[in-house]
């Protein structure tokens, strides 16, 4: 791409919402400072550059992002009461970094919220849940987190739940249980977005038989594109046109890209001849810093773009957005570093002939119009 594309698209996104559906810097910020929500805010001061992080004020600016999940993620290895726990003092890190910087971030709830914080020169912040397995099957504990503030809820994360499949685990229920089911009807109900992003493709079809209200996919790509368990089927993205929801596609590099996908397969393979989970999201971190396999390949911008044009194609234009997953991974491919590149991505959508009418739609208004029908 040249200077000129990515002057325009950083120009264009100063005129636009840019939406993001998936961020990890509160899991972060609790591993540099420890799991008290004020010690992990207090920790580490985001109106500075923190080269460990891939998010800070200065790089959000320079992203020109507007509106923000922020991700309460709680590692499968929490369970029961302490899966509970660790949500909500998660939450409460999400809350803590509100309150620290409010000149910066403005709690987001609904569509207008996010429109009120937009005008007010603030990053719209909005809440999802990573993990079902959170709320400890109790549907008490899935409505007090919707009025914690929590708009999304990823049914599973990489093991099944008691009550849905994941797509990194053995198949348990055929989809969902009969509880599952119950737990969609009162996401629904309550107004708390069903997230689809690491359910099992029968999850996902059992979801969008159920669900009333749009669904996302708050950080996954496309399986037609990288065959990676974590991302969607065509033929599921091709019913979010009737069902209202939309993807967001995510930067992983082992989602996007072929090759590093194989290289994470050889990843696996060592780790279970050692006798380690792969799918312990720390064990494998420190597996990978002292394995002594392979070079791991490099994603490219152009490996996501594939994935938003495949995408857009299935799903429609209407049904597509974005969900980096930063802070969520060691490394995001070339390009895309760290959240100060999204006007990158967006030169290179603009350098392959997209409008800026489409580019608009991707940025955010399709995510904040789910936001409003649900």
């Amino acid at each position: 791409m040249t200077s000129g594309d990515l002057a325009r698209a950083t120009a264009m996104l100063d005129s636009m919402l840019l939406a993001d559906g998936h961020n990890d810097l509160p899991w972060e910020l609790r591993e540099t400072s420890g799991p008290n929500p004020v010690d992990a805010v207090a920790g580490t001061d985001l109106t500075v550059r923190q080269p460990h992080l891939h998010t800070d004020f200065a790089k959000l600016a320079d992203g020109k992002l507007g509106m923000q999940f922020w991700s309460v993620y709680v590692p499968c290895e929490f369970e029961g009461h302490s899966a509970v726990t660790a949500v909500l003092e998660q939450i409460e890190v999400v809350h803590q970094l509100i309150e620290r910087y409010p000149d910066r971030l403005a709690l987001a709830e609904t569509a207008d919220d996010v429109l009120a914080a937009r005008a007010s020169g603030r990053i719209a912040s909005l809440l999802g849940a990573e993990g079902g397995h959170a709320i400890a099957e109790s549907i008490g504990v899935l409505r007090s987190l919707r009025r914690l503030g929590v708009r999304y809820m990823t049914l599973t994360h990489n093991f099944n739940t008691t009550w849905a499949d994941s797509a990194t685990d053995e198949p348990e229920h055929g989809g969902l249980s009969e509880f599952g089911r119950e737990v969609v009807a009162e996401m629904n109900k309550i107004g708390m977005l069903v997230d689809l992003s690491h359910v099992a493709p029968s999850t996902m079809r059992d979801a969008l038989d159920l669900s009333t209200k749009p669904v996302i996919f708050s950080h996954s790509s496309c399986v037609a594109v990288n065959a990676h368990p974590r991302n969607v089927p065509d033929d599921v993205l091709a019913r979010l046109a009737g069902n209202g929801g939309v993807s967001m596609v995510t930067f992983v590099p082992a989602f996007v890209s072929p090759a590093v996908y194989s290289w994470e397969n050889d990843l696996r393979e060592a780790m279970e001849a050692a006798g380690q989970e792969y799918r312990n999201v720390g064990a494998r971190k420190r597996f990978a810093a002292e394995w002594d396999g392979p070079a791991k390949p490099e994603a490219t911008v152009a490996d996501v773009v594939a994935h938003i044009e495949h995408a857009r194609e299935v799903a429609g234009i209407d049904h597509i957005g974005l969900g980096g997953d930063y802070d969520g991974v060691g490394k995001l491919p070339v390009g895309l570093e760290d959240t100060s590149t999204y006007p990158v991505l967006f030169a290179a959508l603009l350098e392959r002939g997209w409008s800026e009418a489409d580019c608009e739609k991707l940025a955010g208004l399709n995510t904040l119009r789910v936001l409003k029908d649900s």
